[in-house]
């Protein structure tokens, strides 16, 4: 029999000793209440209770108190709950659980198991702590390359259980918790021996340590005289933890290291150092420096030193973000005759994470004015023009709920000793932020600001006088409440049974949709049931069912169809998404041989007739004489009188996902079909046209124009008007009004033409063309008519768009992907669909990319919803997904051959860093000097805007060799405009030379540069320079930005300042109308260059297109040049600011 029996009713007792009165002494003497627990299928349950105490005899609005109360009710044999799994090092993790505290425990027990193993539960080893009272398991020995299953169960006293269960056993399991994942991250696949015969380093210390960074001195000297045997490069691995409690109030553990990415020494002798950047603050480092070789032998094999070993534990910094304050609904208000004037708001506080190390104090800060400053924040006493503080706590004594107004005075502490803060009232039109104060070991200042709220403020109430006449108003409204809930429960009643006799008379698809998240979809969609008898031309099955069918139908017609009849059943069936990858790169292998097998075997389809696309009068309305309509699919226009051949367009309905005729396919329109091709558009009720080529490539016409460059222009008896038109740097998007001459209906039809497509060959990357598919998905109305789509010939790119859009909404219910399938469908509804092998690899990149990164893009209003479980951890553990996220980011990886001129020995000495190089496809190229071997080379990628082509320059900062490059790049690619976004040095090492001259004219090659003026601005200073080419006067004005707020260490604490910078220079380059790129670097330029790039981009999606896609963002942008956007704090820097940029629109703050 159960303890608590839930297959009753239980009867709960609360006990409350509460008779509530705001200034009466609590003596009131208890009282008992019941509650009735509904009958419960689930052994274990929460209970939530929500109490209302009103004061007596008189009731005011402020004399309300509100509990909440939760109750977790437990089974017979509960489990242990909030299990935690922390990573400590390569081979052991730590278990975390909360106890259980009745029945009595008489130990607890941790199940685990590697999760390749794949062994039943019974089967997994075990580890039990020696106390029962522990709470925390830490387990060793276990794989590095491996990722485990851990559960918790506990084990009780069999005297619990005696009036219950008269088995006689003396202990008793109970049941096993979630499974949790442990958190081992994966290693190299290499294998690694230790050698103690080779030389190592010694004198291991460390100097200039802070938050980020630490300098490593060392000796080292070879001893070895076998060069077979001298070590080859000198490498620092480090693990560290980081102890901290999150925002929340939890206590968590996170582990740093740099298994993903070694430093590597030159191992050259004498007294060394060497800078070890990008730790982590607040963090116990273990730091071990190794001597390396190779095995001769085996490639796989590492042979390392034995290594020197040292412990440090990096300084504080600042905490990354502090919540904003929120307003609470409740308002303390101050009587004042018969109105309540509001003087007092209640807010929401919520303390900061210590994950960069401990917080002292919060301020709660109070500005006067509309321009809120957010730069460093100094306590001041007393009522400041600006602004004033309204009190100061201690970091363990933060208040939940801070009462803005109510009068009350705050006294600081030690460096500001004797301030007193006055919480005095307060008006409409304040904003209120949360300040953090700390030290870091130096004693240094740490502050972090949060954004601002603005106050709102109740307008006065009018106090009721009479009780009755509440008591009168209290009753009216009950009743207006019980009306509301009858009319409702009537309504819900009539829709259940009109639903119950629809069900009843139409079987329901046995489906339920699911989000796609990365690799994880959560949810299966089963096949409804379709009748099979149908023909593909007039079924309305869905396209998955009818591949079969369309086999089955034509094979009659020709043996080789009954053979790829079976080829589909067999070796092409659909592919699970967890096995795609796999698949993929099985595919790709020997020179994509099995690629072409699959290709090859595709059902050509042109057992079909067209009898219609070879009638003679029909015979010029097509582009190509072999690429046809078939008669069974091709698009019927309705016939004009008198004209042969009037219902004849070269264009075949194609079919979606679930969904028949969701496309046309069709080629360029030429000039004598315009009519036909916008009568089609007409008739078919089509909103969406989608065009694969351009006008021209390589000098020959694709595709005529059938659209109006401006205006209106006349198609037959259809009218064209162009309303608007945006052109993007891989896309554009025209909208045009349409109309039948003589009838007054208008419709709207949005034209998207991609124009990344290359002249020859395919996209190398398919990440802009996601985006574009997703942006046609999102511009087509739902109950719109089919998407029109062409190419040249409406088969080749034309097919890749049907086929890709098709699958990414079979992403979204299901876990399966059949590309052979669906494009072998398609063959049957228009030839040569898929026109070439390379677009059909295209395709699966293309679905395979969309699953390794999974849908990420968010409407604006919901990024503040969006980033809050991007921060989350993930099933408690110390890794979020937002972590997760920007490692995915790392997934690409690039081949040596991207980089053949970076890698010139001529041209390697140019390079900042020998890790970021551009890329071949993407780097920018001076015009090259004769005699000179490399003079085309410098360090610096094209890098497209949002709106524009190449709109970017990313380069590194110049070196010395290299500043002549530079400025020959400048006046060679039009420049106007160059941001630099680091100092000179930084740390005490050079970051970037100075190649601009100071005070007088200077000559760089060719070029003069002559400084013109020079601004200091709030964040940044503004220099102007002339810049004229000496061998033939011409000149140009180039303008400098140089940032000077960025941090030597992190990222800015807040985007503000950033974000106003980067409005600064396109204003500036839109109001002198410069048509050239902007040059942006900062050392290296990747990190900061790519935030601001990113930025850049997502800013002006959001302004265009209401989206934030952060992640697809940086990923285009580093398919341009590596590493933009190099750490995870950067990468979360550009969520923060997009957001607090959304902060200055109403219409995007998230309800």
């Amino acid at each position: 029999m159960p303890y608590f029996m839930f297959h009753h009713i239980l009867t709960l007792l609360l006990l409350l000793s509460l008779n509530y009165h705001p200034s009466v002494n609590i003596t009131a003497p208890p009282k008992t209440y019941y509650a009735q627990v509904p009958r419960s299928s689930t052994r274990k349950t929460s209970l939530y209770f929500q109490f209302l105490f009103f004061s007596y005899p008189k009731i005011f609005l402020s004399s309300i108190l509100v509990i909440n109360a939760s109750i977790y009710v437990y089974n017979l044999d509960p489990s242990p709950r909030d299990i935690r799994v922390v990573r400590i090092n390569d081979t052991t993790i730590q278990v975390f659980w909360l106890p259980i505290y009745h029945p009595p425990v008489e130990r607890y027990i941790v199940h685990y198991n590697d999760k390749a193993e794949n062994k039943p539960e019974n089967q997994w080893a075990l580890y039990s702590p020696s106390h029962p009272s522990t709470t925390t398991a830490t387990i060793s020995g276990l794989k590095p390359d491996a990722m485990y299953n851990v559960r918790v169960s506990a084990e009780f006293s069999a005297n619990i259980y005696e009036r219950y269960n008269s088995s006689g056993t003396e202990r008793r399991e109970g049941d096993l918790s979630e499974i949790h994942v442990a958190d081992i991250y994966h290693r190299t696949r290499e294998i690694v021996q230790y050698d103690d015969q080779l030389s190592r380093p010694t004198n291991l210390s460390y100097v200039d340590l802070t938050s980020n960074s630490v300098k490593l001195l060392f000796f080292f000297n070879e001893t070895n005289l076998d060069p077979r045997r001298q070590i080859q490069k000198l490498e620092v691995h480090y693990e560290g933890i980081q102890n901290y409690v999150d925002g929340l109030g939890t206590i968590r553990s996170t582990s740093h290291h740099n298994l993903a990415g070694l430093i590597s020494i030159p191992p050259t002798a004498g007294a060394r150092e060497w800078l070890v950047t990008s730790l982590v603050p607040n963090t116990q480092y273990t730091f071990n420096l190794s001597g390396a070789i190779s095995s001769t032998e085996q490639s796989s094999i590492k042979i390392y030193s034995l290594p020197a070993t040292i412990r440090l534990s990096t300084d504080f910094d600042a905490p990354p973000y502090v919540d904003r304050p929120e307003q609470d609904r409740r308002i303390l208000t101050k009587t004042n005759g018969l109105s309540i004037v509001p003087q007092q708001v209640h807010l929401r506080l919520h303390r900061a994470s210590t994950k960069n190390g401990p917080i002292d104090r919060y301020y709660v800060v109070v500005h006067l004015i509309e321009h809120v400053s957010y730069r460093s924040y100094v306590p001041q006493e007393g009522r400041r023009e600006c602004c004033y503080t309204a009190g100061v706590f201690n970091e363990s004594q933060l208040p939940d709920i801070f009462v803005l107004g109510d009068g009350k005075e705050t006294r600081d502490w030690e460096p500001f000793h004797g301030r007193v803060y006055n919480n005095s009232p307060v008006s409409n039109g304040c904003k209120v932020k949360l300040v953090s104060w700390g030290f870091n070991r130096k004693k240094e200042n740490l502050t972090t600001s949060s954004s601002t709220i603005q106050l709102n403020l109740l307008p006065k109430l009018v106090q009721t006088q009479n009780q009755e006449t509440f008591y009168n108003l209290l009753w009216i409204f009950g009743i207006i409440v019980l009306i509301f809930v009858i009319v409702l429960v009537i309504i819900i009643f009539i829709l259940k049974y009109n639903r119950t006799k629809k069900k009843s008379s139409t079987l329901p698809p046995e489906c339920v949709p699911f989000d796609l998240t990365p690799k994880v979809l959560t949810m299966e969609m089963q096949m409804p049931i379709i009748p099979s008898t149908v023909s593909p031309t007039s079924s309305n099955e869905h396209v998955e069912l009818r591949r079969n069918q369309i086999v089955n139908t034509y094979s009659n017609n020709n043996n080789i169809h009954t053979h790829i009849k079976e080829v589909i059943s067999t070796t092409h069936s659909p592919i699970h998404i967890d096995e795609f990858t796999e698949h993929l790169e099985r595919l790709k292998a020997a020179d994509n041989y099995k690629f072409s097998l699959e290709y090859e075997s595709i059902d050509p389809g042109q057992q079909f007739s067209w009898e219609h696309s070879k009638l003679e009068y029909n015979k010029a309305k097509n582009r190509y004489a072999n690429v046809i309509a078939y008669d069974h699919s091709r698009v019927i226009l309705h016939t004009i009188d008198g004209i042969q051949g009037s219902d004849y367009i070269n264009a075949n309905y194609l079919d979606g996902y679930r969904k028949q005729n969701a496309y046309i396919a069709t080629q360029g329109p030429l000039p004598n079909t315009f009519a036909d091709f916008w009568r089609m558009i007409w008739e078919t009720n089509s909103a969406c046209i989608v065009m694969m080529t351009k006008l021209e490539e390589r000098n020959r016409l694709k595709c005529d124009q059938y659209w109006p460059t401006r205006g209106t222009e006349v198609y037959g008896s259809i009218q064209v008007t162009l309303t608007d038109f945006i052109e993007l740097s891989s896309y554009s998007i025209r909208t045009f009004t349409v109309a039948w001459i003589g009838h007054p209906d208008k419709r709207e039809i949005r034209h998207c033409q991609f124009t990344a497509w290359p002249d020859h060959g395919i996209l190398e990357h398919a990440t802009s063309f996601l985006m574009f598919v997703r942006r046609v998905k999102v511009l087509n109305l739902p109950d719109a008519g089919p998407i029109v789509v062409h190419c040249s010939a409406g088969v080749g790119r034309t097919g890749c768009f049907v086929v890709i859009d098709a699958l990414l909404e079979r992403l979204k219910h299901e876990k399966t992907i059949d590309i052979y399938g669906h494009v072998t469908l398609l063959r049957a509804q228009r030839n040569y669909i898929v026109q070439t092998e390379e677009q059909y690899i295209f395709i699966y990149e293309a679905i395979n990319e969309a699953i390794q990164s999974g849908q990420t893009e968010v409407l604006a209003r919901n990024l503040l919803t969006h980033l809050q479980r991007l921060l989350h951890p993930i099933n408690d553990s110390s890794l979020t997904e937002m972590e997760l996220e920007f490692k995915r980011l790392s997934n690409f990886k690039a081949q040596p051959s991207k980089f053949l001129s970076a890698n010139n020995p001529a041209n390697k000495f140019k390079n900042r860093l020998v890790n970021i190089l551009p890329y071949e496809n993407t780097r920018l190229c001076l015009s090259p000097i004769r005699g000179v071997e490399g003079s085309d080379y410098i360090n610096a990628s094209y890098i497209d805007s949002y709106r524009f082509k190449n709109g970017y320059i990313a380069t590194q900062g110049p070196l010395t060799e290299t500043v002549d490059d530079f400025w020959r790049m400048v006046w060679e690619h039009n420049v106007t405009i160059i941001v630099m976004l680091t100092k000179l040095k930084e740390m005490g090492r050079e970051k970037c030379v100075q190649y601009w001259p100071s005070d007088r004219s200077t000559r760089y090659g060719y070029f003069i540069v002559d400084p013109v003026g020079a601004y200091n601005m709030p964040q940044y200073l503004l220099s102007e320079f002339k810049v004229t080419d000496s061998r033939d006067g011409q000149s140009r004005t180039v303008r400098h930005f140089l940032y000077t707020e960025w941090p030597e260490q992190g990222v800015p604490k807040i985007g503000e300042g950033f974000i106003d910078f980067i409005g600064q220079v396109h204003k500036t380059k839109e109001g002198f109308g410069q048509e050239g790129p902007i040059v942006v670097h900062c050392s290296a330029g990747a990190g900061r260059t790519g935030v601001f790039l990113t930025l850049s981009i997502v800013l002006e999606r959001i302004r265009y297109e209401g989206v934030v896609d952060i992640f697809q963002t940086v990923k285009l942008l580093r398919t341009q040049r590596p590493a933009l956007v190099q750490t995870e704090d950067q990468y979360q820097f550009c969520y923060r600011s997009a957001l607090e940029y959304l902060g200055s629109f109403d219409n995007f703050v998230s309800s």
